[in-house]
């Protein structure tokens, strides 16, 4: 059995290969494994094209599989056999041709499932694992997310990448844009983090900072999605880009030998990754990939000064509340998130739980993190971590569970969350005695 955890992985050798130049936009669109889009409220069908909304009731839209086709074709020596990255996973995910030169791949996913013994003893809990994202590309999860939307957006022939983003996204639409010899935007809140409005940036995109928090800049991406002919990613493209979240936990069941963990805390923003990596659980399972009939609990966590959803199950209600972010964690500052309720539906349907952490706990939780394991995580993966530590002491994470967390992006994109909390020892003259006064 080969599986991926705590490797070091890269493309090498990939079949599908990065920079391949603009996709034809006259060439053929021939859907592999989608038959088309398909609205998640009323289950009405749509063609496959760059829209996210229902022409019949306003909901989402979501990929409709070809399931038949993808059973037959699909197996664990397959995956196995496949490209060390998210395309592994090519027949669960929606390929919009047989052109391979409309997919693009830049080594994102196969990231590790590290164990976490220290972080597990300093929290009283049995088997932890983490899921280290901060291994993609551009240092985050979102690399996973751009991969799919770009490639259906080379296959549906449009030639411009845009986004609405808190950061991570922006920064790798930027990369895989210029990647593939396309122009991009990226719209972000001006407060965001320099760091990633720099990492957006020094790829040639197209930064504009809205005066304004990331829902007033998701409803003017909405508006502009309406009047240019580009693909915004996680707006037009969403049905494809929300797929792409998925391959986390295709690679967790991989790398747990083809088997399901017992619990999974992750980060919740719009609550889309959430949602698909339950769904990438369940899909594993009715494939026949993994013959562990349970289903995972799943627990979100969310930062004090923006947590709709965490408010919500507070409350018993799956009625999401928009809430004016006001936190550290600005990859998580989405005040209306299009997939809260559905990632509700997760928590209770799995006996899971949201909760929520002010930002003094997020910095203390970076912090244990890299002091345990060594893993510097950005806010996001603090906010998951302490939210774990509190899920830890309220019993609600048991001892005896396997339990993964989902760090999901790199802590050097967001420094200026922790550089008042760390800092030099002491500061001394060159000398051997000045070093012992200060060491002891």
């Amino acid at each position: 059995m080969t599986t991926l955890a705590g490797s070091t992985l890269t493309a090498a050798g990939s079949p599908l290969t990065a920079a391949l130049g603009p996709a034809d936009p006259n060439a053929p669109h021939l859907p592999v494994n989608v038959v088309g889009l398909r609205c998640r409220a009323c289950g009405a069908a749509a063609p496959i094209g760059p829209t996210h909304v229902c022409g019949e009731c306003f909901g989402p839209l979501e990929v409709a599989y070809d399931d038949a086709a993808i059973a037959a074709r699909v197996s664990r020596a397959r995956i196995e056999a496949g490209p060390r990255s998210l395309w592994r996973y090519g027949d669960l995910l929606p390929i919009l041709s047989e052109d391979p030169a409309t997919r693009i791949d830049l080594g994102t996913g196969a990231t590790p499932l590290r164990p976490a013994p220290r972080l597990a003893a300093r929290l009283g809990l049995g088997e932890l694992w983490l899921k280290d994202d901060t291994r993609n590309p551009t240092g985050s999860f979102k690399d996973r997310v751009v991969t799919i939307a770009l490639s259906a957006a080379r296959a549906l022939g449009i030639e411009t990448l845009a986004c609405a983003s808190t950061g991570n996204l922006a920064t790798s639409v930027a990369a895989h844009a210029a990647a593939a010899g396309m122009p991009a935007y990226v719209v972000v809140p001006s407060d965001l983090e320099q760091a990633k409005i720099a990492g957006s940036a020094i790829h040639g995109a197209r930064v504009v900072a809205v005066d304004g928090s990331y829902d007033d800049v998701n409803r003017l991406c909405a508006e502009l999605t309406d009047v240019l002919g580009w693909g915004f990613v996680n707006i037009n493209l969403r049905p494809f880009y929300a797929e792409g979240s998925k391959t986390i936990g295709f690679e967790i069941a991989e790398q747990l030998a083809w088997e399901l963990p017992d619990h999974v805390v992750g980060p919740i923003a719009s609550g889309a990754m959430f949602v698909r990596v339950h769904e990438a659980f369940a899909q594993l399972q009715r494939l026949g990939l993994v013959d562990d009939p349970r289903t995972p609990r799943f627990s979100g966590a969310q930062a004090t000064g923006c947590s709709p959803v965490a408010t919500a199950f507070e409350r018993g209600t799956f009625e999401v509340v928009p809430q004016r972010p006001h936190t550290i964690a600005r990859s998580l500052a989405i005040g209306n998130p299009a997939d809260g309720e559905e990632a509700l539906r997760v928590v209770a349907a799995t006996g899971g739980a949201v909760g929520h952490v002010p930002d003094d706990e997020i910095v203390a939780a970076i912090q244990l993190l890299a002091e345990t394991e060594g893993l510097f995580a950005e806010t996001a993966g603090g906010v998951t971590i302490a939210n774990l530590v509190r899920f830890a002491r309220q019993g609600h994470v048991g001892r005896d569970e396997r339990v993964v967390a989902i760090i999901s992006g790199n802590g050097y994109k967001t420094l200026d969350a922790v550089v008042d909390a760390v800092g030099p020892s002491a500061t001394i003259a060159p000398s051997l005695d000045a070093f012992t006064r200060a060491v002891g």
